[in-house]
């Protein structure tokens, strides 16, 4: 089928960029944002079959305009003194390179271009960051009227101008999300940060998925629209009730460690050889963990006197985990439908058969770290599967596929255009660690 809906037996212009797989096979991201949230956002929709240009500006080296290439800790390259980000080849992979300078009029030609040849364009920056550039929203849709157009930002688009021209990374939106005051043990204690960019990761998932409810609505009615992704936004409305217990109640709401404000029993506990989690919030789930550990007492059937009471059970619950290993207890509690588990580390996972038998382990090549092993691709789709095609690319890798190849640059154009320094690339030095193409989907 055509874009339009009608048969074709034509190949679109941009068929060899990217192997047919996944679910989105056919849909086209054009991707400018940098470090994290909308990156990670453009590279997930890629590893599920969409075809993502990643637009890196000047400098056109170290230090690199998108941070997360050279984000600490860092993998060593196929020559001395190259190292690429594991944060880059993790986040980055299944995408197309062009280096390119918006600030110059050819640079802005080109982008329209790249912009009229995509469905989505994902970027983060702060607001009228593409104004200065006379890529507002309107001078792209002119190029592209069916373009969805997802901004993500810490603070959004719209609002209090001091909160929009301030700086904001994963941390800061954890903050004024209120999700980091949920965090850690209580006052006098400090609130303590996600050990992860779990604001950025989520807040990339969120703007992915925005940028397909968009494209869903572009074709149905053929004009595309701006979504405003604002980090805090996304954590905030991911804090259950927090917000009703406020309004509603007057509740603010305090840290509770690793137990749960409302649900009991639902805690951490120490077993003989490391720690495991205790989870019995439903009565079905209360009355087979007090019969696993001998609790007879049945004032605590209430749920409303067990919270009030927490203290007793979490001793019963801390007696019975203590002498027992974390092996043990996973089977007492399978065997009497109880949910407890370890609380697994990355060694744990490594080793762990349901993670290898779900193909949560894939090993691709990377141009610059070479043979790499990481995390798999999730959901997963039981006819149209995702799966990683390719490493991070480095910088300006497919200048010659997109510039030439897509758009029709002349070979001597694109040289001119290098020259001048419009068009960018940083081959890792000694050539790339591997010959691309490099795939890692079973039979690509």
């Amino acid at each position: 089928m055509s874009r339009s809906g009608g048969v074709s037996n034509a190949l679109p212009r941009d068929a060899a960029l990217v192997p047919p797989f996944g679910p989105l096979e056919g849909v086209r991201v054009l991707d400018s944002a940098r470090f994290v949230a909308g990156p990670w956002a453009a590279t997930y929709l890629g590893e599920f079959g969409t075809r993502v240009i990643h637009v890196e500006g000047p400098p056109f080296e170290p230090p690199y305009s998108d941070p997360t290439r050279t984000l600490r800790p860092v993998l060593e390259g196929g020559a001395p003194g190259e190292v690429v980000s594991e944060s880059w080849v993790q986040y980055s992979r299944n995408k197309l390179s062009v280096g390119l300078d918006l600030r110059r009029p050819e640079g802005r030609e080109l982008f329209l271009r790249l912009a009229k040849e995509s469905d989505i364009w994902i970027e983060s920056s702060r607001p009228g960051t593409y104004d200065k550039l006379s890529l507002s929203d309107q001078e792209v849709w002119d190029a592209n009227p069916r373009l969805t157009i997802v901004h993500v930002s810490g603070y959004g688009r719209t609002g209090q101008a001091e909160r929009l021209a301030a700086p904001s990374y994963d941390l800061t939106a954890q903050a004024y999300s209120g999700y980091l005051s949920l965090q850690g043990n209580p006052d006098p204690e400090p609130p303590m940060r996600s050990g992860t960019a779990l604001n950025d990761t989520v807040t990339g998932l969120a703007a992915a998925t925005a940028g397909l409810m968009g494209y869903i609505h572009a074709q149905r009615t053929g004009r595309g629209q701006s979504v405003d992704v604002a980090q805090y936004e996304v954590f905030f409305i991911l804090l259950e009730n927090l917000a009703i217990d406020y309004f509603m109640r007057g509740v603010v709401r305090a840290r509770h460690g690793s137990a749960h404000a409302r649900l009991h029993p639902y805690d951490v506990h120490r077993a003989r050889d490391g720690w495991v989690v205790v989870a019995a919030p439903t009565p079905e789930a209360w009355t087979h963990l007090r019969e696993l550990i001998g609790f007879t007492d049945p004032a605590y059937d209430d749920r409303d006197y067990r919270l009030a009471h927490r203290e007793t059970v979490d001793r019963a619950i801390e007696e019975f985990c203590r002498d027992r290993t974390r092996d043990q207890l996973e089977e007492l509690g399978r065997a009497h439908d109880v949910a407890i588990h370890r609380v697994f580390d990355v060694a744990d996972i490594a080793r762990d058969p349901h993670y290898r038998e779900r193909d949560m382990f894939v090993e691709w090549d990377d141009p610059v770290a070479g043979r790499v092993k990481g995390a798999g691709v999730a959901p997963k789709f039981s006819g149209t599967p995702g799966g990683v095609w390719r490493g991070a690319p480095w910088l300006g890798e497919d200048n010659q596929r997109v510039f030439g190849g897509l758009l029709g640059l002349s070979d001597e154009r694109l040289r001119e255009l290098t020259s001048a320094g419009v068009i960018g690339e940083r081959a890792p030095s000694g050539g790339p660690n591997l010959k691309p193409p490099y795939f890692a989907i079973e039979g690509l």
